[in-house]
C-alpha cells in the first residue's frame, strides 16, 4: 500500500495497527477519490470486513451517506492526514444523522479503531454525527478534530457505548471546539430538542474514558456521560460554554480528573451553564479540576451534585464565579448521599450567592467539608452567606472564609442539626456565623466581623449549641438559644 510514510504524529500507532490487522487496505488504491469531489461511501462499504483496517492517505474524502457496520470482531479506519467532508443536510442520502454507525445495541462490534481524522463542517448545514458506536470491548477513538459549527440540527458529533460490563474503551483527543447551533436555527428545526449534545455516552455498561477532549458550546450539554450502569472516566481536556452542563457524568465509580471548564460567553438561547454535574451513581470522584465562569446565568453552579448521586468525593477543585448575576459555587442538591469536599478553593465575585450551598436532606448521609478556602468580593444582594448549610450531620474542618464585601455578608448561615465546625477562620462584613441549628458543636475556630457585629449569632430556633475554646471577636449575640453551653472561649 502507499501513503504510509507520511503518517506524521500518528506514525507510531499506524505501525501498531498494521501489525494488528490481518488485512490493510489503502482506500485510494481501492478506488476512493481523495479530492473531495466524489463520494467514497461505496468503496468503504465494499471493503469493510472483519480483521480489516481501512487507511485514508492525505486528502479529502466526501461522504454523502451513512456507513453502517455491525457485529464485527475487529475493524478499523485510520486517517493519515485525511479530512472527511460531509455532504450538507439537504444532499445527504438516507438517515441524515451519522457518517459512521459502527455497532448497535443488539449487534455490537468488538475491537474498533477510529483514529486520525479531521472533519470539515465549515460549509453551511454540514453538521453531522461523525461516529456512533456500540462496542463490547476495545474501543479506540483518537485524534478527531471537527472544524465548523454543528449547524444542521442533527445529533451531536459523537456517541459511544461499551456494551460488556467487563469491556473498556477510550475516546482521546476528540475536539469539537466550534460547538453546535440551536435546533430552531437549523434545517432540522422542530425535530430535535434544543439541539445537539457535544459528546454522548448515555447507555454505557463498561468502562469508558474520555481523555484530553475539547468540547465547545453545545445547546444540550457538552459531555453528557450519564444514564448507563458503567464507569465513566474523564481525564484532562477543556469543556466550555455548553448549555445545561459542560461536563455531566454518572455511574458508580466514575471519575473526573484534571479537567478545565470555562464559561465566558452566553448565547441568546442559553439557559444555564453548570460546570460539572454529578448524578446517578456513587463513589464518584472529582479531582484536580478548574472551573471558571465569567458569564453566570441563573443556576449556573460551578459544581452541582444532584439528589440521585449517592456518594461523591471532591478534592482539589478550584472554582471561580464572576459576573453581574447572582450565582453559586458548589451546590449539593436535596437528598444526595455522602459527600466529601476537601482541599478546594472557591472564589466568588458576584452581586451575591452562596459559594457553598448544602440543601436540606431527608436522609442521614454525612457531608464533610475540610480544608476549604472561600474568598472573593461577593455582595449581599441575595443569598448573603458564603456557606449556607440547611443539612444535618455536616462537618466543617479547617475551613477559611473571608467575605469582606457588602454590609450584610455572612461567612456561614446554618440551619442544620448536629453540625460540627472545627478549627478554621470565619471573617465577614456582618455576622461571621449565624446559627439556627440544634446540636451544633463549634471548637477551635476564629471568627471576626469586619463591621461592629458579634462573631457568633444565635436565634430562638437554635438549641443545644456548644461553643468551646474559640476566639470570637466581638463576642456572642444570643437572641434566645435553648441550652447554650460555652467553655474556654476568648472574645
Amino acid at each position: 500500500m502507499t501513503g504510509r510514510a507520511s503518517a506524521a504524529t500518528t506514525a507510531d500507532r499506524l505501525d501498531g495497527y498494521f501489525e494488528e490487522f490481518g488485512t490493510v487496505i489503502d482506500v485510494v488504491e481501492a478506488g476512493a477519490d481523495d479530492t473531495g469531489s466524489e463520494s467514497v461511501v461505496d468503496v468503504i462499504r465494499e471493503y469493510r470486513a472483519d480483521d480489516t483496517l481501512l487507511v485514508f492517505p492525505p486528502g479529502e474524502y466526501y461522504i454523502d451517506e451513512q456507513v453502517r457496520f455491525t457485529g464485527f470482531e475487529k475493524f478499523g479506519l485510520v486517517g493519515n492526514d485525511a479530512t472527511l467532508v460531509p455532504a450538507d443536510y439537504h444532499s445527504f442520502e438516507g438517515p441524515q444523522y451519522r457518517l459512521f454507525r459502527l455497532g448497535v445495541g443488539y449487534s455490537p462490534g468488538n475491537r474498533l479503531v477510529f483514529d486520525g481524522f479531521d472533519v470539515d463542517q465549515t460549509a453551511p448545514d454540514t453538521g453531522i454525527r461523525v461516529i456512533d458506536t456500540v462496542v463490547e470491548n476495545g474501543l479506540e477513538v483518537r485524534n478527531i478534530t471537527v472544524s465548523g459549527e454543528h449547524d444542521s440540527g442533527t445529533w451531536g458529533p459523537g456517541r459511544f457505548a461499551i456494551s460488556d460490563p467487563d469491556g473498556s474503551g477510550l475516546v482521546e483527543g476528540f475536539e469539537v471546539p466550534d460547538g453546535g447551533a440551536w435546533e430552531d436555527e437549523t434545517p432540522n428545526a422542530g425535530n430535535i430538542w434544543r439541539g445537539p449534545t457535544g459528546l454522548l455516552a448515555n447507555s454505557n455498561e463498561g468502562t469508558l474514558t474520555f481523555r484530553n477532549c475539547v468540547v465547545g458550546a453545545f445547546p444540550d450539554n457538552g459531555l453528557y456521560a450519564s444514564g448507563g450502569s458503567g464507569v465513566i472516566r474523564v481525564e484532562g481536556g477543556r469543556y466550555f460554554n455548553s448549555n445545561g452542563a459542560c461536563v455531566r457524568i454518572g455511574g458508580d465509580g466514575s471519575r473526573v480528573q484534571g479537567v478545565t471548564v470555562e464559561v465566558d460567553q452566553v448565547r441568546p438561547r442559553d439557559e444555564s451553564h453548570r460546570g460539572i454535574r454529578l448524578e446517578r451513581g456513587g463513589d464518584i470522584r472529582v479531582e484536580d479540576v478548574t472551573v471558571r465562569n465569567f458569564a453566570p446565568l441563573p443556576t449556573s453552579f460551578g459544581i452541582s451534585v444532584m439528589g440521585n448521586c449517592t456518594s461523591a468525593w471532591i478534592e482539589n477543585a478550584d472554582v471561580y464565579i464572576a459576573g453581574d448575576e447572582l450565582n453559586y459555587g458548589v451546590v449539593l442538591a436535596p437528598d444526595c448521599g455522602d459527600i466529601t469536599l476537601v482541599h478546594s478553593r472557591i472564589e466568588m465575585d458576584t452581586p451575591g450567592g452562596f459559594a457553598l450551598e448544602l440543601n436540606e436532606s431527608s436522609n442521614t448521609s454525612e457531608v464533610t467539608c475540610n480544608y476549604l478556602n472561600i474568598v472573593g468580593n461577593t455582595g449581599d444582594e441575595s443569598a448573603k452567606a458564603a456557606i449556607r448549610c440547611d443539612r444535618d450531620n455536616v462537618r466543617f474542618g479547617a475551613v477559611t472564609v473571608d467575605q469582606p464585601a457588602g454590609s450584610q455578608r455572612r461567612a456561614m448561615v446554618n440551619t442544620g442539626d448536629d453540625v460540627t465546625i472545627y478549627k478554621g477562620e470565619y471573617r465577614a462584613s456582618e455576622f461571621p456565623i449565624i446559627d439556627l441549628g440544634n446540636g451544633t458543636h463549634v471548637q477551635d475556630i476564629y471568627a471576626e466581623s469586619y463591621g461592629d457585629n458579634e462573631a457568633y449569632c444565635l436565634y430562638p430556633d437554635s438549641a443545644n449549641v456548644y461553643l468551646k475554646q474559640n476566639t470570637l471577636r466581638g463576642g456572642i449575640k444570643d437572641h434566645g438559644c435553648d441550652n447554650l453551653k460555652t467553655v474556654g472561649n476568648e472574645f
